[in-house]
């Protein structure tokens, strides 16, 4: 009997201690603030709710996929986090600063990347990145090597003196990433990156992109209507859809919420297999019901 008491008061002690060492662990493990936080943000047009109540959170050095239907309000949401619209109601917080009362710090945490390209054509790439390093008033000191180092990983060092007007779609999206890398952002906001390349540039550019993930802790948030693009690249994904969030987990988390094989399969079991207006944002279609009453 003094044996097996022992024996039992042995083991007692190791699972005390187990459970000490666990306490004292989770005490001393420090939750890093989300480097975005987003609190039922919603914006209305004249009545029109285009986002709805949206709420997540982004960790530092994550690759988040926001991805929805045309018109679902994910662009709305991109120019909000951005500055470029205010919200109508909500808390958000891009790196620890309030897009609506801090625009400046804000806009120094971000580099973007919009789909419509807005380099100026009839300068050079270097020129474009110079052009760009003086408006975000890098030091002159630094300017060089920055604009050296993030050409040459976009592979375009070689082609700094050709004006932009010669270059191809593909290229020009890789100098648009380097040009909106200059000023060490912390975060990336890319609305449709390769819309309308081919697959051999998609691939290339994601490649870059991943790199400059790994290397300096990036956090990449991009919009794309290619889901084999956020199904491989992604580590994060929110699905949109009539300006409210349907899902957000990783791929496998969806793909098990949805019980399908694919992201594309998990993204239309959510949203629907009906075809959107195509290129209507969700205040173009609130102009379009606008002018629609009028008549």
């Amino acid at each position: 009997m003094i044996l097996k008491f022992s024996s039992f008061k042995i083991k007692m002690l190791k699972t005390i201690m187990r459970w000490e060492v666990f306490i004292f662990m989770s005490k001393n493990i420090k939750t890093e603030k989300p480097i975005i936080e987003v609190k039922d943000l919603t914006k209305k047009f004249n009545g029109f709710t285009a986002v709805d109540k949206v709420s997540f959170n982004i960790i530092k050095g994550d690759i988040f996929a926001f991805l929805g239907p045309n018109g679902a309000g994910k662009t709305t949401t991109i120019r909000i986090l951005t500055t470029l619209l205010r919200p109508t109601e909500g808390k958000i917080k891009v790196n620890s600063y309030d897009p609506i009362t801090q625009q400046d710090k804000v806009r120094k945490s971000f580099g973007i990347v919009f789909q419509d390209s807005s380099l100026d054509d009839e300068l050079t790439a270097y020129e474009n990145m110079k052009l760009h390093a003086v408006l975000y008033k890098i030091p002159k000191e630094d300017i060089e090597k920055r604009i050296k180092g993030l050409l040459e990983i976009v592979d375009l060092w070689g082609r700094k003196d050709g004006f932009v007007k010669t270059f191809s779609g593909g290229m020009r999206r890789r100098l648009e990433i380097a040009r909106s890398l200059l000023h060490y952002p912390k975060i990336f906001f890319m609305d449709e990156p390769t819309l309308g390349l081919d697959a051999q540039t998609r691939n290339s550019i994601w490649e870059h992109i991943n790199n400059l993930n790994k290397k300096y802790k990036t956090t990449i948030f991009f919009t794309t209507h290619y889901l084999e693009e956020a199904e491989k690249m992604a580590k994060t994904i929110a699905i949109i859809d009539n300006g409210k969030i349907v899902a957000k987990g990783t791929v496998k988390q969806l793909k098990k919420d949805t019980n399908t094989k694919s992201l594309e399969e998990a993204y239309l079991a959510l949203t629907g297999k009906n075809i959107r207006e195509e290129n209507a944002t969700a205040k173009d279609r609130m102009s379009m019901r606008m002018r629609q009453r009028r008549r």
